[in-house]
This record gives C-alpha cells, structure tokens and sequence, in this order.
C-alpha cells in the first residue's frame, strides 16, 4: 500500500512538471528580463508552505550571480518592510493570489514603484491582476491522498523558481569560476577549488637542473617524496619533469650506465602543464586522461610555481 501511493504522489508530480513545460510563454520570458535588469536585489516572499520554498529559490538565485532575500511577509507588515528599497524586484509565491499578507504588501510596491512577478495556481486573482508579470503554476491535483497537503503545487513553484534561476544564469554568462568564487566551502566548493589552492610550492616542490647527476636527482626526488622532480633552467623556467616511472624506465634501458648520467638525459622534455587560476577538477581530468599524477604549475612565461599531485585532490575530498 505504501509503495503504492508513493508512485502515485511521484507520477501526480511528474505529470504536473510535464504540463508546466508545456505552459511556459512570453510571460516567462518577460519575467526573466525583469530580473535581470534588476539594479537591486531579488526579494522572494510568501506564506506557509510557499514560504518555505520562497527561501529556496532565493537561495538559488544568490548562489547563482542575482542578489538576493527571502522577506516574510508577516514580518514585512510588523517593521520589515524598510528592507525594500526602489530598484529591487520583488517575486510572490501564493497559490491562491489571494493571501492577505502578500495583498496588504501591494500598496508599498506601487509607491516604490517596485516590479512584482508572482506564481501563482490563480491568475485571475487579486494578487495575479496586480502584478507586472504573473507566472500560471497551476495544477489540476494535490499528490496528497486528502487533497489538502500542499504537495504537487509546491513542487511547481519550486521547479518554476529553478527555471527563472537558470534562465537568469545563462542569461548572464555566470560560469564555473564564477560559481566556484559564491561556494568557497563545502563539498562544492571543494569540487570547485583552484590549482593555486591545492598545490605544492616553494620549497616542497622537488628542483633539479639539466646537468644535475641521476643519483642526486634520486636523492631529490626522495627527500621531497611526491614521486617526481621538476627540471628548471637557471632562471627558473620549466625544461622538463622527470617522475618515478620515467626513471624505471631509464634504468630499465640503460642500466648501471645510468647513474653517470644526468636529469637532461632522463627528462621529459615539454610537459604538460597547468595554469595555478585553473580549477582542480581540470587538473584531476588531465591526469586521468594522460594516465600521470602530476603536474607542473607554470605562469605565463613558463616559469614553475608549483606542482599539483592526485594526492592533494584526495585529501581535499574532491571524489
């Protein structure tokens, strides 16, 4: 019996996303506009059950490039209402467009001469005629058993909320560094760090030269224990990168001749490299993609400022 009304409230859900799709027109389009020339912040507002999912799609709005806050309305009438200012655009979520809270905001939105964009199940209604743009989430059941419980209406004025955001991302170009720059903690911004961030410099990174001999460079690349030394010229510029593996193999072809040998002979010469303003994610990609665990982090002119190792992904948590 469970599993049954679950996949019922789960299909009613799902159908009623299917039939917002199909609804989405100009007026959407018009709403997205709004917002986006906005010069002062989004503020979301709404009663309830449509309150509480007002704070998420304010939320999303603010980790995706648009100012803003969520602003309860009952608070609103008791001394909050300072909080909005001309420029702002207010969002109202009410199914109804006919709670009283959200109606008695009116007055200070017109003389603010502030935009009102609502989702609303009712068009029609007095919160519906009164807006700029008014967004039809109307559905024909609530997933509830009872009919009560807000439960499909919710879940599309959510998704609604999601659709402006999205829009209005794309709309301004907001991107991963973007991104990355609001989500400096948690497992996003983990995910979403800079090389700069999570790479080894100064002296923990191993240094040789061309002409450095191959017991030295050994003794280099055991002391700073990463699996690899870089190869530098005088000034600093990267000429090569020598890693545990390339000296199996240098061995392995040349025998006890290789430890009369230098780190030039050894080397690989022009080694993939990395920027330090890249995102970790793309160095991790690079490493699996040429099957390494390392890469050398040079500026513009080529000179080294460090090495990210796989192993400073994973104690980062990235995975």
């Amino acid at each position: 019996m469970s599993l049954d009304t679950a996949r019922k409230v789960l299909e009613i859900e799902a159908q009623t996303l299917r039939e917002l799709v199909a609804r989405l027109d100009e007026r959407f389009g018009r709403a997205v506009e709004i917002l986006f020339s906005c010069r002062g912040r989004v503020v979301v507002t709404g009663m309830g059950k449509s309150g509480i999912i007002g704070q998420k799609i304010s939320a999303t709005f603010s980790s995706t490039g648009t100012p803003s806050f969520f602003l309860h309305p009952a608070e609103a009438l008791h001394g909050d209402l300072g909080r909005l200012v001309q420029n702002d655009v207010v969002v109202s979520l009410s199914y109804s467009g006919e709670t009283e809270e959200l109606l008695r905001l009116l007055e200070t939105l017109k003389r603010l001469a502030i935009p009102l964009i609502t989702l609303t199940g009712n068009p029609a209604s007095t919160l519906g005629q009164s807006s700029d743009v008014v967004i039809d989430v109307g559905i024909r059941e609530e997933a509830c058993p009872l009919g009560l419980a807000p439960t499909a209406s919710t879940t599309a004025m959510l998704a609604m909320g999601d659709a402006l955001a999205m829009a209005l991302l794309e709309k301004r170009g907001f991107g991963e560094e973007d991104y990355a720059a609001l989500h400096p903690g948690g497992g996003l911004g983990v995910r979403l760090r800079r090389v700069e961030n999570v790479m080894h410099t100064g002296d923990q990174v191993p240094r040789v030269r061309p002409a450095t001999p191959i017991p030295e460079v050994i003794y280099e690349m055991s002391k700073k224990g990463l699996g690899h030394t870089t190869v530098l010229e005088q000034n600093g510029r990267l000429l090569g990168f020598i890693s545990d593996g390339d000296l199996r193999r240098f061995f392995q072809r040349e025998g006890n001749r290789a430890l009369g040998m230098t780190a030039a002979d050894c080397m690989t010469r022009n080694p993939v490299t990395i920027d330090r303003k890249e995102l970790a994610t793309q160095a991790l990609n690079i490493m699996e993609a040429r099957k390494i665990t390392a890469l050398p982090v040079v500026d513009s002119g080529g000179e080294l400022v460090g090495v990210v190792h796989i192993h400073n992904l994973w104690r980062t948590q990235m995975f």
